[in-house]
């Protein structure tokens, strides 16, 4: 599979035939809603028939495998054959496909009850682990509850280990008082971590994720004490921890989104980590890449340096952004799916952009009532991008912000790049 960049005049057809493809492949690997309708500057999936090679006079085996750099005991095994040497020329071996590495998924959901099952479903086959979002904690150490026993019912049923989320915050409170008063209080702790023990083994959860926010610096230590002894109550109860950090590009880094999450400490205890590589394109600020595979590289520079490769989840947002233009401070953009992105751009004929140094795509338009408006949003271009990133830096997989916004070109692309790990 590859990506094309729709230009001036291209049909579905034509590009299809131009690859020698299929245009149903192409509709259904990239979820067009109209093969019909394409922009310039769009970019599709093009599906690739499986390779093949026919023999010639002095082909053997270990050749013809060495020229597609795939093995000899691929190559056999891919065509059924048993004995290198019955090859006979003009017969038509299939290639098979190059080794993908394996890596971890997570994906979080704030859709919940029934409506999360769909959704669960479509997906199931490319993830590891399914994280409810998100139980939240009182200042005396309960939980509120989350409508999840269908979200966990589907997940186990795709093979997916269902992840406890406890957060400190919502929509409209930041989380630090929350904070401060669980972590400085034992018996708040004792009650939060009992609570989390039994939720886990009423739901059926495998495992936690610890996303506490704006925890302020001079909590840091008791925040750190926290995770120790959580970790290890839940090590003894037989389940995983991991936790969620803000983008942080240094340890020095100032502000209370950062001061309190202690990255080496964090990679020492949690037996992985969510690295929340997103929200620079925040919804109440200026129009930009949502995340920019720029800024994520130098969040992922200073991490692996703290953190073992191999804990770090890479956080990856499947959402859209729409401001008014021009920006006015306290107007909040609109999030949308990357689908209705497209079905905006269709609409109003724009022509798609793309920022190389974000590697993001994004467009403008003007709606019926002649207000101007930027949009950016995610391709196949810029989650590859992202995918080469894991690649790169070697990292245990990526963590999905968040289920419920369609994006048909990431799910294809991420089974094409990656065998995904079922535990």
């Amino acid at each position: 599979m590859f990506i094309y960049v729709v230009q001036n005049g291209d049909v579905l057809w034509k590009i299809a035939d131009k690859f020698n493809s299929d245009v149903n492949k192409i509709v259904e690997a990239n979820g067009l809603p109209d093969p019909n309708k394409l922009l310039v500057g769009q970019s599709l999936l093009i599906p690739e028939e499986p390779a093949t090679h026919t023999v010639k006079p002095g082909d053997t085996a270990w050749k013809i495998a060495q020229s597609h750099g795939v093995s000899v005991q691929d190559l056999l095994w891919e065509n059924r054959i048993l004995n290198p040497e019955n090859l006979y020329v003009g017969q038509v071996l299939r290639i098979p496909e190059k080794s993908r590495p394996e890596i971890e998924v997570n994906a979080f959901t704030y859709t919940l009850g029934q409506d999360a099952v769909p959704i669960v479903n479509g997906v199931g086959d490319v993830l590891t682990y399914l994280t409810p979002f998100a139980y939240i904690v009182q200042e005396d150490g309960s939980l509120t509850p989350i409508d999840d026993e269908a979200a966990i019912g589907e997940a186990i049923a795709h093979g997916i280990v269902p992840m406890m989320s406890i957060v400190n915050f919502t929509t409209n409170i930041p989380g630090e008082d929350v904070a401060y008063k669980v972590l400085n209080n034992p018996e708040a702790v004792a009650n939060l971590q009992n609570n989390i023990i039994k939720t886990m083994k009423d739901k059926g959860y495998r495992g936690l994720n610890i996303d506490f926010e704006y925890v302020l610096p001079e909590d840091r230590e008791a925040y750190n004490n926290f995770l120790e002894s959580t970790v290890n109550k839940l090590h003894e109860e037989g389940f995983f921890v991991s936790t969620s950090l803000a983008p942080k590009v240094s340890s020095e880094q100032k502000g209370l989104l950062y001061e309190a999450h202690d990255y080496p400490f964090h990679g020492k205890v949690a037996d992985f980590v969510v690295l929340m590589t997103y929200e620079w394109g925040w919804r109440g600020g200026q129009p930009r890449a949502i995340s920019p595979v720029n800024e994520m590289r130098k969040v992922l520079d200073y991490a692996v340096t703290v953190i073992p490769r191999d804990k770090i989840l890479m956080g990856f947002q499947i959402y859209a952004r729409d401001w008014t233009l021009p920006f006015q401070p306290g107007q909040n953009a609109e999030t949308i799916s990357v689908e209705e992105a497209m079905n905006r751009a269709y609409a109003h004929n724009a022509q798609i952009q793309y920022d190389y140094v974000a590697q993001s795509p994004f467009f403008r338009y003007s709606d019926e009532e002649g207000n101007a408006h930027e949009v950016w949003f995610e391709d196949a271009r810029s989650a590859q991008a992202k995918f080469d990133l894991v690649k790169e830096y070697g990292l245990r997989g990526l963590s999905y912000w968040g289920l419920g916004y369609p994006f048909t070109q990431n799910w294809t692309l991420l089974a094409d790049t990656f065998d995904i790990a079922k535990l």
